[in-house]
This record gives C-alpha cells, sequence and structure tokens, in this order.
C-alpha cells in the first residue's frame, strides 16, 4: 500500500550528526509525516564511527552536500518538507528555490551570497576553522570550549557538555569558507534563489542568541526574500542559541514548525503529490 504521508526530510548542519535529529523525526512521525535524517556524503552510521574516519567527510563542498540530498528527494515518492538546520538550512533554502520541496524551514541557516552581516560573534564562531585555510581540505572538530561558544552559550554549561559528548562529529572545513567569501565569487556556492516566485513557503527560525549565526544573518537573509511573492516567514526566538535543535528546549521550535506546516495546509498525511 502506498505511503501517503508527507516526507520530511532533515538536514543537519556542521558538527552535529544526523543521529541528533532523532526526537524530531520521532515528533514528526507521530504527527503523521514520514521523516528521514540521512547523513552528509561519507558520514558515517553512528557519532564514534565519524569521529574515528574524519577523512571520510574531508573536503567536501556546499555544492557537493546539496546534490546528495537532491538524490535523495528525487527519489522519494512525493515532495517533501525540508528542515535544516545551520548549513543544513542553507542546503535547504537551496534545494526549495530549485523546486525540490514542498516547503522549507530553515533553522539558524548559514549565511547565503547577499548578507553582508559580519557580527564578531560569528567570526569567533568560525575561527577554529576561518583560521587556518590548510582548513578548506580538512575535517574540522570543535573543542568543548568551542562548542560551548559557538553552540551551547545559552545553556548551562553541564547541558553543552552533555550535547557535545553526545552528538559532535568532525565536520569538513569547506563550507565555512564558501559561506565565508560567498559575496566575492561569481559563482558561488551558497547563493540561493531567493526570487522565485513559484517555490515552495518557507520558515527562517533565528535564535536570537546565537554566536554561529547571529540573529542579524537570518534577519538579512529574510530581506533578500522580499522581492519573491512566494510565502517568507520569519520567526525569532528570544534567548536561544545554535544549539536549539538539540537542546532542551528543542522541542518548542519543533512545535512551532508543525503549527506552521499546518497553516500552510501541509498536513503529514493524505496531502497531494502536486
Amino acid at each position: 500500500m502506498p505511503d501517503s504521508r508527507t516526507p520530511v526530510v532533515l538536514i543537519h548542519g556542521l558538527w552535529l550528526h544526523a543521529t541528533s535529529w532523532q526526537p524530531w523525526a520521532d515528533l514528526a512521525d507521530e504527527h503523521g509525516y514520514a521523516p528521514l535524517a540521512p547523513g552528509w556524503p561519507g558520514e558515517a552510521a553512528t557519532v564514534a564511527e565519524a569521529r574515528r574516519h574524519p577523512e571520510a567527510v574531508a573536503g567536501l563542498g556546499i555544492d557537493e552536500v546539496t546534490e546528495h540530498y537532491a538524490g535523495i528527494i528525487r527519489a522519494l515518492e512525493r515532495p517533501p518538507v525540508l528542515v535544516g538546520h545551520s548549513f543544513g538550512g542553507l542546503i535547504a533554502q537551496k534545494l526549495l528555490g530549485a523546486g525540490l520541496g514542498r516547503a522549507a524551514i530553515a533553522i539558524d541557516p548559514a549565511q547565503i551570497k547577499g548578507v553582508k552581516a559580519l557580527p564578531p560573534a560569528q567570526l569567533r564562531a568560525g575561527f577554529p576553522v576561518l583560521g587556518n585555510p590548510a582548513n578548506r581540505r580538512r575535517a574540522v572538530s570543535l573543542t568543548a570550549a568551542q562548542f560551548r561558544y559557538g553552540f551551547g552559550n545559552a545553556l548551562e554549561r553541564t547541558e553543552s557538555d552533555e550535547l557535545y559528548e553526545r552528538h559532535t562529529i568532525p565536520s569538513p572545513g569547506r563550507p565555512l569558507f564558501q559561506a565565508a567569501f560567498a559575496n566575492f565569487a561569481r559563482h558561488s556556492p551558497a547563493a540561493v534563489a531567493t526570487g522565485n516566485a513559484d517555490r515552495g513557503p518557507l520558515l527562517l527560525i533565528s535564535g536570537q542568541a546565537d554566536h554561529t549565526v547571529p540573529d542579524v544573518v537570518t534577519r538579512s537573509a529574510y530581506k533578500l526574500y522580499g522581492d519573491s511573492p512566494a510565502v517568507t516567514e520569519l520567526k525569532q526566538f528570544p534567548d536561544r542559541g545554535h544549539s536549539l535543535v538539540v537542546d532542551h528546549g528543542w522541542r518548542t521550535v519543533a512545535d512551532h514548525a508543525l503549527r506552521w506546516l499546518a497553516c500552510q495546509g501541509i498536513p503529514g498525511r493524505g496531502t497531494s503529490r502536486t
């Protein structure tokens, strides 16, 4: 019997393993969606294995990761909802702009081409990678202290350290360089079709205490969609950092995303194939 549920493709960003989406996947399933959370190309099935083999993802760029998810989406029976965090949010926007999703939710999305804001906190959060040009070709791990600044700054240290131990993996440095220099590259892989009038609805979510993708960056991205008549909305969560999809408050963010999908007429079951 064909599955009538709407697929939800969960796309993680740098330094978090795909299994970090499990609570979101369970909740989506409860609401009648068909969730899947594929890792990036080359990503091992477990956190432990991914830590043992950082070379498997070294050198990956935005285009390679986007095409990986595009292939997964093309194999689905119906257009999915795309939910992405950090660089996963950038990739979700690229896929939606290319017509490969029914709707997208981009949470603390990495900087897209055209965004000029560059707050000091963002520079500091990216320095573990951007501080060494050789990291373009490497997979880089964060220390617990670096994770706390970039992800867990709005949390108690104990929770930040627990999340670090449970979910973090080495990630390629190349996407950060591509995003950082996007406005200087004519054909940047960080470019998104913000003017596409035919795409599905898009929700941008910002944690207003985020160091890695400060609120001003997400607000600047939102403004870039101003010339498109397609639905684009912005939701800001006060006092939330970059860990907002995995920390103790994840359910508040996920519930808002589900309510937004319902408002867009995209329930989990019985939806159209078009």
